[in-house]
Order: structure tokens, then C-alpha cells, then sequence
């Protein structure tokens, strides 16, 4: 098969299966798989090469045995390779630290950046929790720190939902990102209802956020700093190194089925879920939630106002040091080149989104959060408990 058309193949496709619509949902639904536990292999004549599994396994020269892979494969390992490369240039040679955790403590009054500071949102509390006695007594709470790498931001602050088993039987693992300043104890409701359902549940403030922040400026500060020196990559690519040494962490749990974990996050959450699976083979099951553009597509075709207005103050920076009177897109797309390099080119959604298949992949991109949230409950759920999808078909849905 063609490199390039793998490459270049549809960046929004389903699976046969079961596809639910939702009013007022204009939404592509439902990707393809077929999950397993051989989830960090790809298999060729039974000889299995590792593509991603660790930083620790991979480092700046990091070379991939192509001739004993078929294209598909090849071109996955090097596209892979580049992007943690360029993960690696904006670190110091001793980042790629030794896994370590740290007991930490519950957060009291979480911070959110931007005012006023929200309340749940009705899509964060939908999420029915299975009617059980004691809860919350029987609900296990877990605060901890990962070392990611060095310096302040390399500090990740994560909490885990579970329910308290007496037996030994491994559960399936759910990881649910936040989006923009906001935290993890947000998705706290997200927490508590798949715990309730058997899954060990977890969340992390994203850079920048929650914990690793001081001032509810924090995240627009490291985004203008970054335009600035070039010497970080606030925006999605470095809390998708933190989200593989996190696979590192969940993998290394002795309670977790380490074939059926899954990621999932809402707006710039869904960003970082689809980079990481894009990444790390390891997350088995993927929801973005409003999470996957084309960059380069909205650049081309003047769709890019939504994503600035998000993070505008690095985009105003960027006009006045580029002696612009409005943002356009040369704007944009310099900012975008400047602190999350290749976005809206090498890396863009047609290129790394094809590259979670063969696993299970849901985008939802519509319309109302309410429905989106309630949409991925029962799907998301059969996806980490399914064994094997045969099948695979690409096709679109909507609902005008």
C-alpha cells in the first residue's frame, strides 16, 4: 500500500457498529478498530516491532528497522519518530527523567484561569452514577505526582477514581482531560460515574493548569512566552509528554488492564487525547471531544477565529510584534509555527489521526456539549470492554 495514502487518508471515519444521533448533533461519529492486547506492537510475518512505548526506549537518534515493516507501518514509525524529535528539542538533554511519583493531597479550591470561575456545567453532572449503597465510602481517592522531567512544570499532578475491590481482577482505565483553564477536579463527576462502573478512573491538570499554575493567567502567559523565546510548547505538545509518561505510570499499575486503556477530553482536552493516542499505541480506546481540527485547513479557508479567540492574547501579541493592525492569517499561522511547530502542516489531523487505527476511535464535533457528553457514556464504555472489532468500515455521519 501507498505511504502517502495512508498518510493522507480521511481524518474523520467510523465503524461498523453501533452509531448513535442526538438532535441538533452535526457530528462525525465512530472510527474503527480492532483492539488487543498486542496494543504497542505492530505485527509483521508474527514479528512485532515496537513503535511507542516509552521515552525512555526512545532518544534523539531514534531509528526504526523499516525494511522489516510493511509502508503503513514504516511511515507510522516515522512520523512518530519526527514528532518526538521535535518533542525533545525544546528540552534539556537530562529531560527524559526516571519515573518517579510523590504522594500528594486533595485539592480544596481548585483554580480556574478566566472569570468568573465556573460551576459544573449540567454535561459535567448528566453522567448517571450506578445507584450504589456507600458510595462514596467505598470510592478510593487517589493524589499523586509524576515526574515528568525537570524543572517546575515537569511536576504532574494526577488523580484517580476507583472503587475499592477486594479482589485482584484487573479493571479497564479511563483517562478524562479538561479543557481550557480548567482542571482536573472539573471532570470529577466524569470521575465518579465510571467508577462506579468497575473503571479506575483519572485526571491531570494539563501544563499550565490547575496545580501548575500560580495566577489565572498562568496559560496565556506561557502561551505569549512562547511566541516570544520558542523555548516551550504550552499549546497540546507538552502535556503530550506528560501524557506518555503517564502510560508509563498506568502500565506500571499492577490493577489495571494495560490492553484497555482509554483517553478521552473535551476541546483542548480532545486535543491532547488525540495527540497521545496518536503517539502512544498504549491508549487503546479514543474520544475527542471538539478536540480534532484540520489547522491548516482552517488557515486556508479563513475558519480559524473559533480556536484564536480561545487563547486570543498570544494572537494580539503576535499582531503587534508583527506591526499588523488586525490578526489574518499570516498571523495565525506564524503563531501556530512558533509554538506548536508543524500543527498546521506535518502533524495536522489529516496526517496523525489515521494513525490510531486499527483501534477504537470516537470524534464528536457537534453542536450542544449537553448531548456530546451524554453521546460517548454507553459507547465509550462497550469500546474498552469490546475484544476484538473485525470489521472495519469508513464512513461519515450527520445529523443537520
Amino acid at each position: 500500500m501507498d505511504i502517502n495514502m495512508i498518510l493522507s487518508a480521511p481524518a474523520t471515519a467510523t465503524i461498523s457498529g453501533r452509531c448513535l444521533r442526538g438532535p441538533s448533533l452535526n457530528s462525525s461519529i465512530l472510527l474503527s478498530g480492532h483492539a488487543s492486547s498486542q496494543l504497542l506492537h505492530y505485527n509483521n510475518n508474527n514479528n512485532n516491532k515496537h513503535i511507542v512505548s516509552s521515552f525512555h526506549k526512545i532518544n534523539n537518534n531514534l531509528t526504526v528497522d523499516n525494511w522489516k515493516m510493511d509502508a503503513p507501518a514504516a511511515a507510522a514509525a516515522e512520523l512518530r519518530s519526527r514528532f518526538i524529535r521535535l518533542l525533545k528539542t525544546r528540552r534539556s538533554p537530562t529531560a527524559d527523567v526516571q519515573l518517579q511519583t510523590q504522594p500528594a493531597k486533595p485539592v480544596k479550591d481548585p483554580l480556574y484561569q478566566g472569570a468568573p470561575p465556573p460551576k459544573h456545567s449540567e454535561a459535567m453532572e448528566s453522567c448517571p452514577k450506578v445507584d450504589i449503597p456507600n458510595f462514596n465510602e467505598l470510592l478510593e481517592e487517589e493524589n499523586l505526582y509524576i515526574t515528568t522531567e525537570e524543572g517546575e512544570q515537569g511536576r504532574l499532578p494526577v488523580l484517580i477514581l476507583s472503587l475499592k475491590e477486594s479482589s485482584n481482577i484487573k479493571r479497564p482505565a479511563v483517562v478524562f482531560l479538561h479543557s481550557t483553564n480548567k482542571c482536573k477536579e472539573w471532570v470529577r463527576p466524569l470521575l465518579e460515574a465510571y467508577a462506579s462502573r468497575g473503571y479506575i478512573t483519572v485526571a491531570i491538570d494539563s501544563r499550565y493548569h490547575g496545580e501548575r499554575a500560580k495566577t489565572v493567567t498562568t496559560y496565556e502567559d506561557a502561551l505569549v512566552s512562547s511566541w516570544k523565546r520558542g523555548d516551550t510548547m504550552p499549546f497540546i505538545f507538552d502535556t503530550v509528554w506528560d501524557l506518555v509518561k503517564l502510560a508509563d505510570y498506568l502500565t506500571g499499575r499492577d490493577d489495571i488492564d494495560h490492553s484497555r486503556i482509554g483517553i478521552t477530553g473535551e476541546s483542548l482536552g480532545g486535543m491532547h487525547a488525540w495527540f497521545a493516542a496518536f503517539l502512544d499505541t498504549r491508549y487503546s480506546v479514543v474520544v475527542p471531544i471538539i478536540g480534532v481540527q484540520g489547522f491548516r485547513w482552517a488557515i486556508d479557508n479563513d475558519k480559524w477565529q473559533a480556536r484564536v479567540d480561545s487563547i486570543k492574547s498570544v494572537f494580539e501579541q503576535a499582531r503587534a510584534d508583527l506591526g499588523k493592525n488586525a490578526i489574518d492569517k499570516e498571523v495565525v499561522e506564524k503563531v501556530w509555527d512558533r509554538i506548536a511547530p508543524g500543527l498546521a502542516s506535518e502533524f495536522d489531523s489529516n496526517y496523525t489521526v489515521p494513525l490510531i487505527a486499527p483501534r477504537p476511535l470516537l470524534m464528536l464535533q457537534g453542536e450542544i456539549t449537553f448531548l456530546r457528553i451524554l453521546l460517548i457514556q454507553n459507547i465509550f464504555m462497550d469500546a474498552l470492554y469490546f475484544v476484538e472489532f473485525k470489521d472495519i468500515t469508513w464512513q461519515t455521519v450527520s445529523n443537520t
